[in-house]
């Protein structure tokens, strides 16, 4: 069946005097010295942390790092500064982890499978929002499919639902897919890591959905308060948008849901739902096997 949900606006995604033109974001991240994956996880692993994310236009990218040599890099691999991902999410036949987040449970959880597609390594992780607004990601390497889980990787989710107080569900299956490109940035400092996503897909039921291209996604993940990166955004007139990769894709691809809560920041970045290729067709297929 068709998506029945209105179709997303094609205003500006905040604030700003910005061109349409898009930027090149490796270009904008340029002056950045590269850092190692390692280093970045001495410096700045932030697994319990708080989350926040930006929608804002590629062009502020540029301006938003300039002069910042210092006090940044961005992860480098291979002499490589973006990655493409891949994020199965699991949930319950009744999307309770999507109504959860749309109503602003407390607490709550959200399961995935993610698979760095260039090296082809492959994560199971376990999300975990607790009363406090802090973030906890479990995770461990998994090599099952990306659609549901072994045994093995059953009883970790189990596990871990089980120690933080949450009684497990009984069944999960794949509800959606996102593809994306993302490229990190960290604070020396260690104070903060802020991920830059462009190309966002998000797929499910036969259908699919991206956002607009001159559209990026910052996530900053910190301890704290406000980072210097967020006081640079608040200068340039961005707030914290209310999104989700997951529950913007159920949301526009499911036409009996409602997504109120992400409804501003879905009108101001998605364009307007597509039947998907042949090979996205099935929820949690995987077209880079």
């Amino acid at each position: 069946m068709s998506p029945a949900a209105p179709a997303p606006a094609r205003g500006r995604p905040g604030p700003g005097t910005y061109s349409p033109a898009v930027p090149d974001v490796l270009a904008a991240l340029a002056a950045l010295r590269p850092v190692s994956l390692a280093e970045i996880e001495e410096r700045a692993a932030l697994v319990t942390r708080t989350c926040r994310k930006y929608l804002v236009p590629a062009e502020l990218l540029e301006p938003l790092f300039t002069g910042a040599e210092d006090r940044f890099g961005v992860l480098a691999i291979d002499g490589r500064r973006d990655f493409r991902y891949s994020s199965t999410y699991l949930d319950t036949p009744g999307l309770r982890t999507f109504h959860d987040h749309r109503q602003g449970r407390r607490t709550r959880f959200k399961v995935r499978t993610r698979t760095y597609v260039d090296t082809g390594t492959r994560m199971f992780e376990v999300k975990l929002k607790g009363a406090r607004g802090i973030t906890d990601k479990v995770r461990t390497r998994y090599a099952g499919p990306p659609d549901r889980l072994v045994p093995e990787t059953r009883r970790f989710l189990d596990d871990v639902l089980l120690s933080y107080g949450v009684e497990p569900p009984d069944v999960l299956e794949a509800s959606a897919v996102t593809d994306y490109r993302r490229a990190t940035v960290v604070a020396f400092s260690g104070e903060e890591r802020v991920t830059v996503d462009t190309g966002l897909t998000g797929y499910r039921g036969g259908w699919s959905v991206r956002t607009r291209p001159d559209v990026v996604l910052l996530e900053v993940k910190t301890r704290g308060g406000l980072t210097a990166t967020e006081r640079r955004l608040h200068g340039f007139g961005f707030r914290e948008a209310r999104f989700t990769k997951y529950g913007a894709t159920v949301a526009a691809l499911e036409p009996r849901l409602r997504g109120n809560r992400w409804h501003r920041a879905m009108d101001a970045c998605l364009d307007h739902p597509a039947l998907c290729a042949p090979e996205r067709a099935r929820v949690g297929a995987d077209p880079h096997a």
